[in-house]
């Protein structure tokens, strides 16, 4: 299991409130854990905030997950989906909405969650080609993978700045930069912060390992698509076609990922859909900013 640097634990004691989920999260997490709550009981707290039960009925009719019927109450959402999955597009709408507002000196915010949401595309894609039970959890991971990033712009925007200059035409040596100008890395963080969310250990550890996804020890194959699929986007995003990001893969990582390179390039095509739909579900307002 990777461990976040002490300095990430100090830089986040002191804004837990700033970054913190709201009540709705919380009161759900504790449902979804103590058995005398039924699947009715949840639903209706859900549906006590509006604005997030037609998203979240919005994204549960969206071909993301494809369903023949139509999916008109929560209660019927949960049965479809799971209690599971749902409450991972819960935490993503609360984690979408939350930092909606960071200031834009240092990040255009809709790119940013544009690239974070064509992420959890594909790891979620990735996922369900590699036979991964419940694969919708990659989708989550690759929504909150950059996260870490949104703090350090807020905390940290004099050092985040040299890191984003010095990485303005290669994004692969984000990480690197930022070891080296504010001594650890976005992933560090954003383990950091999932983690003091009570999230499980399986998201935690697979965005924390991403970047070096050999360094997990319990979740290896999730951070190892995770990897692929910020690669995979990275590629997109400087208009590489994905042939020729596939190419970098190792035969290592594809025999984890129990993926061949033929796979990855159907799973891009397949993802220019899917994003554009979730793009729309999710957007707060269809606006980040």
């Amino acid at each position: 299991m990777a461990v976040a640097p002490d300095s990430v634990k100090t830089l986040l004691a002191g804004v837990t409130e700033l970054f913190s989920l709201p009540d709705i999260y919380s009161q759900l997490n504790e449902m979804i854990r103590d058995p005398r709550f039924s699947l009715s009981d949840i639903g209706k707290v859900i549906a006590k905030d509006p604005a997030m039960s037609a998203r979240l009925l919005r994204l549960v009719n969206s071909p993301f997950y494809g369903f023949q019927s139509k999916i008109d109450t929560i209660s019927r959402a949960i049965t479809v989906v799971g209690v599971d999955d749902l409450y991972h597009l819960v935490v993503a709408t609360c984690v979408v909405d939350r930092f909606g507002n960071i200031p834009s000196e240092l990040v255009d915010m809709t790119a940013f969650w544009m690239r974070s949401m064509y992420c959890g595309v594909v790891a979620k894609l990735l996922a369900k080609q590699s036979m991964v039970l419940h694969s919708e959890r990659l989708f989550l991971a690759g929504l909150l993978h950059d996260i870490g990033s949104l703090v350090l712009y807020q905390q940290k925007p004099e050092e985040s700045l040299k890191v984003l200059l010095a990485t303005r035409r290669e994004r692969r040596l984000l990480a690197e930069f930022e070891r080296e100008i504010i001594g650890f890395t976005h992933a560090d963080v954003a383990m950091e912060l999932i983690k003091s969310w009570g999230l499980p250990e399986s998201l935690y550890e697979s965005i924390g390992c991403y970047l070096n996804p050999e360094s997990a020890q319990v979740h290896k194959l999730d951070a190892y698509l995770l990897n692929m699929a910020s690669r995979l986007v990275d590629g997109k995003g400087r208009g590489n076609p994905a042939e020729a990001t596939v190419a970098e893969f190792s035969e290592h990582a594809l025999t984890v990922t129990r993926l061949n390179r033929v796979d990855l390039v159907l799973v891009m095509e397949q993802a220019e859909a899917e994003f554009s739909a979730v793009f729309e579900m999710m957007a707060p307002n269809k606006k980040f900013h």
